[in-house]
């Protein structure tokens, strides 16, 4: 991520100069192909499937979405991608590398960061520690070195702090840095929770379920922010979500899971109006549907 200045002042606040260009690990998908793909992924639990033979592919810096009633194991695939689930069958890769085996502390490593359905941030820490944390992962002086306070340590420990109150005015949450990460407004804590995430300098963004318990307007924000990041950040984003105007209005394209199947994919529109989701999350029957008789 690029760098910048920061000074404190004697009484704790933080100036911040011009940070330069965008940011990102500058991961960069094999030419012509997809970012990640997913090839006859299926996990089970015992007797339950969660999901079923399931085949995509996510191009690169694209904001794409993967729908689907509750249940439908979309936050499964979200662990299968990130390591915290090893499925039974199938194929993953990340820019052509396989992903099969590895923790996700390596897969954050290689560029694939995530945000959770609950927001799970620090809350007794402050917003600007949050920020911190995600920097870790890029750390390179080694843990025994911090007792010891040797220089290479305290060099480094500066530079993630300036990088972080950096990434925090890029998202606006720059004021509160020195706030504790439990005081702040849902919507604010969301937003705080994904710059933990761009913290790690991913190309590849998981955002679960990011408009939940937001009010319109903080939805109508939400979606503005995930372009601009997008951009900035050189992103490619995929999300879960249940707010249709969300999905619709941020998403180039959008998968659909159903009992952890794939039922539909396309366009907004084109998913907007396809029988199969309608059967889906209403219930009536479409004939020749993935689940018809």
């Amino acid at each position: 991520m690029s760098e910048c200045t920061l000074a404190e002042d004697n009484a704790g606040r933080f100036t911040a100069k011009t940070l330069h260009g965008p940011g990102g690990s500058g991961g960069v998908a094999p030419p012509g192909g997809p970012l990640l793909e997913l090839s006859g992924v299926t996990m089970r639990f015992g007797g339950v499937t969660a999901i079923d033979d399931l085949s995509l592919k996510i191009p690169p810096q694209k904001v794409v979405g993967l729908i689907g009633p509750n249940g439908a194991g979309k936050t499964t695939v979200f662990n299968v991608v990130t390591g915290f689930y090893q499925p039974q069958e199938g194929r993953l890769e990340f820019e052509g590398q396989p992903l099969a085996g590895l923790p996700p502390q390596k897969i954050c490593a290689l560029g694939i960061a995530r945000t959770f359905q609950n927001i799970r941030l620090f809350a007794g820490g402050t917003v600007l520690d949050n920020v911190m944390v995600g920097c870790h992962v890029r750390r390179k002086a080694r843990w025994w070195m911090a007792p010891l306070c040797l220089p290479v340590f305290l060099r480094e420990e500066k530079s993630i702090k300036e990088k972080s109150y950096a990434l925090l005015e890029r998202v606006g949450l720059a004021r509160a840095a020195r706030e504790k990460a439990n005081s702040l407004p849902y919507g604010a804590q969301r937003r705080l929770e994904i710059a933990r995430a761009l913290a790690t300098e991913p190309s590849f963004l998981l955002l679960d379920e990011p408009a939940a318990g937001m009010n319109p307007q903080e939805s109508e924000d939400l979606m503005h922010f995930i372009a601009k990041i997008r951009e900035e950040f050189n992103l490619s984003i995929l999300m879960i979500e249940h707010d249709m105007k969300v999905v619709m209005g941020v998403c180039s394209h959008i998968w659909v899971l159903d009992y952890g199947r794939l039922i539909a994919e396309g366009g907004p529109e084109e998913i907007r109006n396809n029988p199969w989701v309608i059967t889906a999350y209403l219930g009536r029957p479409a004939e020749g549907g993935p689940h018809s008789a």
